[in-house]
């Protein structure tokens, strides 16, 4: 997300192919994990009526942001990079035109902070579902959720944008270190004025990130605590606490590990742009820090088919309803349903998403 422009005249020394080639191809293998993982947890999420809950709209965002990432930003740095490869030019913001950056750039670091800022909101639905499981239907809606989502999204992009427009002391341009699009300072020291505005950007994250660290230790206590009263009650079914269902538990384990891989990521980043600020250009050290949170949006569905059984069912029910849609058992089917009732799924969802909460 910040970059210093001085970055731009850093020393790579002699062209190295096969590193460039290396690194272009984990970048290819990066949209193709990241775009094929995110669509069909999107897929899971909006098929499968388990997930049409408050639980999977969370997750829904989640999945489109990192969707967002996978089909736009990482594909114009494959663009730039194998143009600097083929024809062996070094690409600035004075050769090409600003107006990609000014998208991508914006996007990456909105589609950052709707990641944490999901995170979080993941953390406080399912911490109100340990704590209070018997008000979650009441204080944890669908509506409130989709205001919650909308909100996040909003402020994300606004935060993201908010560099821009401080006139020409900070710009977008694409860095051949990072090999992204990034904020950077036009002159070689940063403006003293300005400073500041970029240490918005970890100062954000940083402050969600241990906000949700700290209500995920408060739902751990009381899952632990749970357990405790459990084994001494030897599973009492006629207990309060007993209403905390296996399913929260787990859930709430699951967003304790996204919370952890999200930011052992964005640990880097922070560091960097602390030091870019500082005056530190850290050419190599960038490439690292922006790829390895970029990274980040494919492990998602990887932590969703290891621990959540929900999703793990969900895919195994996508899969077989595609396969009883097969040529040869489309004609033993039987009749097609009426119009009326044979709506896409897409209304379906938002049918779903808008009717009245039921106590």
């Amino acid at each position: 997300m910040l970059a210093n422009s001085s970055a731009l005249n850093c020393s790579i020394g002699a062209p190295d192919v096969l590193e460039d080639v290396l690194k272009v191809s984990l970048m290819v293998l990066l949209i193709f994990a990241i775009t094929l993982g995110n669509v069909v947890s999107l897929l899971v999420f909006l098929s499968c009526r388990q997930f049409k809950t408050s639980q999977g709209y969370l997750k829904t965002s989640l999945a489109v942001a990192d969707v967002a990432v996978g089909l736009l930003v990482i594909p114009y740095s494959v663009y730039m990079e194998v143009n600097r490869i083929v024809y062996g030019r070094e690409v600035t913001n004075s050769q090409e035109s600003p107006v990609p950056c000014l998208i991508m750039g914006p996007l990456y670091a909105g589609c950052t902070f709707v990641s944490i800022t999901t995170i979080f909101l993941l953390s406080v639905e399912r911490s109100i579902a340990v704590i209070k499981p018997l008000h979650k239907r009441v204080v944890i809606t669908k509506k409130r959720t989709i205001y919650l989502i909308v909100s996040s999204w909003a402020l994300s992009f606004l935060l993201a944008s908010i560099p821009m427009f401080f006139g020409e002391e900070i710009s977008l341009q694409y860095s051949p270190c990072s090999q992204m699009c990034n904020y950077v300072f036009t002159a070689k020291k940063a403006p003293e004025p300005n400073w500041n505005i970029m240490l918005l950007f970890p100062a954000f994250d940083f402050s969600l990130l241990c906000g949700t660290f700290a209500i995920n230790l408060v739902t751990f206590a009381v899952i632990r605590q749970y357990g405790k009263v459990r084994k001494q009650l030897e599973v009492d079914l006629q207990s309060t606490c007993s209403r905390l269902s296996f399913s929260d538990i787990t859930a709430a384990k699951t967003i304790g590990i996204l919370t952890f891989a999200f930011s052992a990521s964005f640990i880097p980043i922070a560091v960097f742009v602390v030091g870019n600020v500082m005056g530190y250009e850290w050419c190599k050290f960038s490439f690292y820090a922006f790829w390895i949170l970029t990274s980040n949006s494919c492990w998602n569905v990887v932590i969703y088919s290891v621990r959540d059984a929900k999703f793990r069912q969900g895919l195994w029910e996508l899969f077989s309803r595609q396969m009883l849609k097969s040529p040869s058992q489309k004609s033993a089917a039987t009749p097609a349903k009426p119009e009326s009732t044979s709506s896409s799924p897409c209304v379906a969802v938002l049918k779903e998403m808008f009717r009245p909460e039921t106590t």
